[in-house]
């Protein structure tokens, strides 16, 4: 028997009140509330992400593509300690990872779960297809993207091995 299967419907039943994406709550990496409405007729392009991945350099990538396309989309990295214990920081050596290594500018969030029990209500969001519209999926690893329209609608996601500079991302843009 699968002990996941309440805690999902629970999951579900309390996302489904929200909404839209603009609706969830979370917080940024210092703690500030982000309102995601103030996104709305920008593309969002969401990565869970972890400073001791293999794909960890992709920060620089994520950072290129938020310049490259800062009137069209944000970027927002969501830290997730969940795939070989590769984000084991706090917010501050995190955010100071980030910005020392990588130059990063684009917005970081607080360290959440992207599955199971303790989900967050953006990946429950992303990943149900009874919520997002486009389709099921489910976070394979670090560094997989989440692309969302302008109106907060899922357009699709892209595995950890695919660049965010790749023309499958930048299509969209």
């Amino acid at each position: 028997m699968n002990l996941d299967i309440p805690n999902k419907k629970r999951q579900l039943a309390k996302v489904k009140q929200v909404p839209n994406l603009y609706h969830i709550a979370m917080d940024a990496i210092d703690g500030t509330p982000i309102d995601f409405s103030l996104f709305k007729g920008k593309k969002i392009l969401f990565v869970n992400v972890a400073s001791k991945c293999g794909f960890t350099r992709q920060y620089k990538e994520l950072q290129k593509l938020s310049q490259q396309y800062i009137d069209s989309l944000v970027v927002i990295g969501v830290p997730c300690n969940q795939f070989g214990k590769q984000e084991p920081g706090n917010a501050d050596e995190i955010q100071s990872f980030c910005q020392t290594n990588y130059g990063v500018s684009f917005l970081i969030t607080q360290k959440v779960d992207v599955k199971g029990v303790n989900q967050h209500p953006l990946y429950t969001f992303l990943t149900c297809e009874s919520l997002n519209g486009k389709r099921d999926s489910s976070v394979k690893w670090n560094f997989q993207k989440y692309i969302v329209s302008e109106s907060g609608s899922l357009i699709n996601h892209y595995y950890s091995i695919t660049s965010p500079l790749s023309n499958k991302i930048t299509k969209h843009l």
